[in-house]
Protein backbone atom coordinates (compact mmCIF):
# COMPACT_ATOMS: atom_id res chain seq x y z
CA UNK A 1 0.00 0.00 0.00
CA UNK A 2 3.02 2.27 0.24
CA UNK A 3 3.50 2.39 -3.54
CA UNK A 4 -0.08 2.21 -4.77
CA UNK A 5 -3.62 1.85 -3.41
CA UNK A 6 -4.87 -1.56 -2.39
CA UNK A 7 -7.95 -2.37 -4.45
CA UNK A 8 -10.76 -4.81 -3.89
CA UNK A 9 -9.54 -6.71 -6.95
CA UNK A 10 -6.08 -7.00 -5.33
CA UNK A 11 -7.71 -8.53 -2.24
CA UNK A 12 -9.85 -10.92 -4.28
CA UNK A 13 -6.88 -12.11 -6.33
CA UNK A 14 -4.81 -12.75 -3.19
CA UNK A 15 -5.05 -16.47 -2.48
CA UNK A 16 -5.21 -17.06 1.27
CA UNK A 17 -6.29 -20.71 1.59
CA UNK A 18 -5.54 -20.94 5.32
CA UNK A 19 -7.47 -17.79 6.24
CA UNK A 20 -10.23 -18.62 8.69
CA UNK A 21 -11.89 -15.50 10.08
CA UNK A 22 -12.00 -11.74 9.55
CA UNK A 23 -13.98 -9.16 11.47
CA UNK A 24 -14.41 -5.76 9.83
CA UNK A 25 -15.79 -3.25 12.32
CA UNK A 26 -15.35 -0.18 10.13
CA UNK A 27 -18.40 1.45 8.53
CA UNK A 28 -19.97 0.06 5.33
CA UNK A 29 -17.67 -2.98 4.94
CA UNK A 30 -20.53 -5.15 3.63
CA UNK A 31 -21.96 -2.59 1.20
CA UNK A 32 -21.11 -2.26 -2.47
CA UNK A 33 -19.97 0.80 -4.39
CA UNK A 34 -22.51 3.59 -5.01
CA UNK A 35 -21.45 3.75 -8.67
CA UNK A 36 -22.33 0.06 -9.19
CA UNK A 37 -25.39 -0.52 -6.99
CA UNK A 38 -26.30 -3.80 -8.71
CA UNK A 39 -22.97 -5.40 -7.81
CA UNK A 40 -22.75 -7.53 -4.69
CA UNK A 41 -19.00 -7.30 -4.27
CA UNK A 42 -17.83 -5.40 -1.23
CA UNK A 43 -14.87 -5.65 1.14
CA UNK A 44 -16.38 -8.46 3.23
CA UNK A 45 -17.24 -10.49 0.10
CA UNK A 46 -13.79 -9.75 -1.35
CA UNK A 47 -12.16 -11.27 1.71
CA UNK A 48 -14.33 -14.34 1.32
CA UNK A 49 -13.37 -14.63 -2.35
CA UNK A 50 -9.70 -14.50 -1.33
CA UNK A 51 -10.16 -17.51 0.94
CA UNK A 52 -11.54 -16.38 4.30
CA UNK A 53 -14.15 -18.89 5.43
CA UNK A 54 -16.00 -16.56 7.77
CA UNK A 55 -16.28 -12.76 7.61
CA UNK A 56 -18.20 -10.26 9.71
CA UNK A 57 -18.96 -6.92 8.07
CA UNK A 58 -21.15 -3.89 8.62
CA UNK A 59 -24.04 -2.52 6.55
CA UNK A 60 -23.90 1.13 7.60
CA UNK A 61 -22.27 3.57 10.00
CA UNK A 62 -21.24 2.11 13.34
CA UNK A 63 -21.01 4.16 16.51
CA UNK A 64 -17.70 3.17 18.14
CA UNK A 65 -18.82 4.13 21.64
CA UNK A 66 -21.89 1.89 21.44
CA UNK A 67 -20.75 -0.94 19.18
CA UNK A 68 -17.78 -1.78 21.40
CA UNK A 69 -20.29 -3.63 23.58
CA UNK A 70 -21.29 -5.86 20.63
CA UNK A 71 -17.68 -6.52 19.70
CA UNK A 72 -16.69 -7.39 23.27
CA UNK A 73 -19.66 -9.74 23.64
CA UNK A 74 -18.85 -11.31 20.26
CA UNK A 75 -15.27 -12.16 21.21
CA UNK A 76 -16.36 -13.45 24.62
CA UNK A 77 -18.72 -15.87 22.86
CA UNK A 78 -16.33 -16.70 20.03
CA UNK A 79 -13.53 -17.71 22.38
CA UNK A 80 -15.53 -18.83 25.42
CA UNK A 81 -14.36 -22.44 25.26
CA UNK A 82 -10.88 -21.83 23.87
CA UNK A 83 -8.20 -23.13 26.20
CA UNK A 84 -4.47 -22.37 26.17
CA UNK A 85 -3.05 -23.64 22.93
CA UNK A 86 -6.51 -24.22 21.46
CA UNK A 87 -7.49 -23.43 17.90
CA UNK A 88 -10.19 -20.93 16.96
CA UNK A 89 -13.27 -22.43 15.31
CA UNK A 90 -14.47 -19.99 12.65
CA UNK A 91 -17.71 -21.95 12.25
CA UNK A 92 -18.83 -20.43 15.57
CA UNK A 93 -18.75 -16.85 14.21
CA UNK A 94 -22.42 -16.59 13.18
CA UNK A 95 -23.52 -18.15 16.47
CA UNK A 96 -21.23 -15.85 18.48
CA UNK A 97 -22.53 -12.77 16.63
CA UNK A 98 -26.12 -13.79 17.31
CA UNK A 99 -25.37 -14.38 20.99
CA UNK A 100 -23.54 -11.05 21.22
CA UNK A 101 -26.35 -8.98 19.71
CA UNK A 102 -28.85 -10.63 22.06
CA UNK A 103 -26.61 -10.13 25.10
CA UNK A 104 -26.34 -6.35 24.67
CA UNK A 105 -30.02 -5.50 24.05
CA UNK A 106 -30.18 -3.28 27.12
CA UNK A 107 -27.02 -1.32 26.18
CA UNK A 108 -27.11 -1.09 22.38
CA UNK A 109 -29.97 0.26 20.24
CA UNK A 110 -31.42 -2.08 17.62
CA UNK A 111 -30.03 -0.12 14.64
CA UNK A 112 -26.50 -0.55 16.03
CA UNK A 113 -26.98 -4.25 16.79
CA UNK A 114 -28.29 -5.14 13.34
CA UNK A 115 -25.52 -3.31 11.49
CA UNK A 116 -23.33 -6.45 11.70
CA UNK A 117 -23.73 -9.35 9.29
CA UNK A 118 -21.96 -12.67 8.96
CA UNK A 119 -20.87 -14.01 5.58
CA UNK A 120 -19.65 -17.54 5.28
Amino acid sequence: MRDEPLTLLDIMENDTPHAEFASLSACHTAVGDEETPDEVIHLAAGLQFSGFKSVIGTLWVVDDAVVKHVVEAFYENMFSDLEDGGVMDCTKAAWALNRATNAVKAKVPLEQRMVFIHIG
